[in-house]
């Protein structure tokens, strides 16, 4: 796939929440993912430690309130999407985020994720 189909195909999963097919469909076994210093989540390698990631953000969710994800914007292998939430966050109350996540494509699958908030 082209950069712009993966992200067309990402795109669509994500607006019917399918995150389990985009990772298995979409996702190079040894993807990275790189959050913000600030953030404490840290950067991971490989689809265990992206599920796993995953795992522990949802265990801090007590209740989603919404979310959005625009469509992407792509230049060259890379594609970016605004995204954000609206939910109840375990010990810090109902909290509002927005970020832009950056993906970068090669041979047709998505080798990494980075998100600026």
């Amino acid at each position: 796939m082209t950069t712009q189909e993966v992200a067309d195909r990402f795109y669509a999963l994500d607006q019917k929440q399918d995150f389990q097919t985009i990772y298995a469909e979409l996702y190079s076994p040894d993807a990275k993912s790189i959050e913000p210093e600030h953030s404490g989540w840290g950067s991971v390698q490989g689809m265990d430690a992206i599920h796993e990631k995953g795992k522990k953000f949802s265990e801090t969710i007590e209740e989603m309130h919404g979310g959005f994800t625009n469509a992407p914007i792509v230049a060259g292998n890379f594609f970016a999407c605004v995204m954000g939430f609206d939910a109840t966050v375990k010990g810090k109350g109902r909290v509002k985020m927005e970020e832009i996540a950056l993906y970068e494509v090669k041979d047709g699958k998505i080798v990494s994720e980075q998100f600026f908030y």
